[in-house]
Formats: C-alpha cells, structure tokens, sequence
C-alpha cells in the first residue's frame, strides 16, 4: 500500500471543502460589479435629474463607466502588489531576525505553540525542530509570528483584469436602455433594469457572506433606491442652480 504524503493527505481530506468555497476573484468580480453599478446609477440618475436628454445622459454614463473601469483596474493592481510588497518585506525581516538572533525567535515560535496549548516541553522541542532548516524555520515564522502565509500572494495583473472586466459589465448595465430607446421611458427602464441587477448582485454577494440572499438582495436594492433618489433630486436641484 502506497503512503501519501502529509501534503497530499491534507489536500485529499480538505480538497472538497475548499472547492465549495468561493475563490477570491469571485468575490473580487461581485463587488466590482457592485461598484460599477452603484457608481453608473447614480451617475445617471444625477444628470436625468438635471436634463432630460438623453444622449447627454449617455455620453455621461458611458465615460463614466470608462472612468470607473480603468480606476478599479489600477486600484486593484496597486492594492495587490502593495500587500504582496509588505509580504515580501515582513518575511525579509523574518529571515533577517533568525539569522541575527535565533535564539530569540525559537523561544517567540516556542511561546506561541505555549499559547496554543502545548505544554513547555512540547512547545521548545517542535520549535527546535522547525529551527533545524532555515527555510523551513522562516516560513514557519512569518506564518505564525505575523499571519502571512505564501498562499495570500495575490497576482496583480489577475487582480487588475478582473476588477476592470466586472466594474464595467455593472457600469453598463443601467446604460443599456438608452442604446435603444430615448426620453422618460429609456429613463424609467435605467432604473427598472438597475434595482433589477441590485437585486441580483446582492443576492451573489450572500455566497460569500453568511447573510441569506433575500437579505442581501433586499439590502443592495434599497442602497441603490437610495443612491438613485438622491442623485436625481441633486440632478434637479443643480438645473436650478448651475
């Protein structure tokens, strides 16, 4: 009988669990498309309150949406390679501390094992083991001392791509009535079709929250009623003023 590895043992016994979970993209796609949408309705609503023209509204909307797209994508390149910097730097500082003091961060990994309910004994010598291979010794640091691990480093160009793509499919979506129609109706059907895709968005964000979905639905839409009211009655009040 072939012996799996601890490694291939842990992935076969977790392996189900974690492809029930949702990725990171995933989450990271619905709140882009969340952004976008929230950000475009309120775009729309405000200039629909100001003039009833329609391409005005259009042209406002679709820049906007260019706007939104192109910020998503570098602030989520940006917030990327920022975290995965201050990983990279945290376990430099790791690796720097064990080798200037090693004595010191055995009995930091020991005290931590003490914490987590190994006796002293049993604490000291599963330290000293991880402390006989320095690379081993330094991963084991920085996941333990300071919550990183390897598997947090994110891809920004991965990060970037996909909070550009859903920022604009939500950004588009309260646009799309006025390609094909003009005046009130293209205006009643924004919004129609924008609380519909609230709705809709909320209800994907329950699966990666512990909220229900009818809640989570019911939330977004009244966020976006809100958003839209408030934008329109802006819209008007600036006509008089500007």
């Amino acid at each position: 009988m072939t012996t799996m590895s601890p490694t291939a043992r842990l992935d076969q016994l977790i392996g189900s669990e974690q492809k029930k979970n949702a990725t990171n993209w995933v989450g990271d796609a619905i709140y882009g498309v969340n952004d976008g949408l929230g950000a475009i309705f309120g775009i729309i609503s405000g200039v629909a309150g100001y003039t009833p023209d329609s391409h005005t509204i259009l042209v406002s909307g679709f820049f906007g949406a260019l706007a939104s797209t192109l910020s998503m994508g570098a602030g989520a390149w940006l917030a990327t390679k920022s975290e995965n910097e201050l990983m990279e730097r945290t376990r430099k500082e790791v690796e720097h501390s064990v080798r200037e003091n090693p004595d010191k961060e055995i009995e930091i990994l020991s005290l931590i094992y003490q914490i987590k309910g190994f006796s002293e004994e049993d604490a000291s010598r599963i330290a000293s083991h991880f402390a006989s291979d320095n690379e081993r010794f330094i991963q084991t640091m920085t996941q333990e001392k300071h919550g990183i691990h390897e598997a947090s480093l994110g891809n920004p160009w991965t990060s970037a791509l996909v909070g550009s793509i859903s920022t604009f499919v939500g950004a588009i979506i309260p646009l799309l009535p006025f390609f094909f129609m003009r005046g009130l109706p293209a205006i009643i059907a924004a919004a129609m079709i924008s609380l519909l895709a609230h709705f809709i968005v909320g209800t994907a964000k329950s699966t990666i929250t512990i909220r229900s979905w009818w809640s989570s639905g019911l939330e977004m839409t009244i966020a976006g009623v809100i958003v839209g009211v408030a934008s329109y009655a802006l819209g008007i009040l600036g006509s008089y003023i500007l």
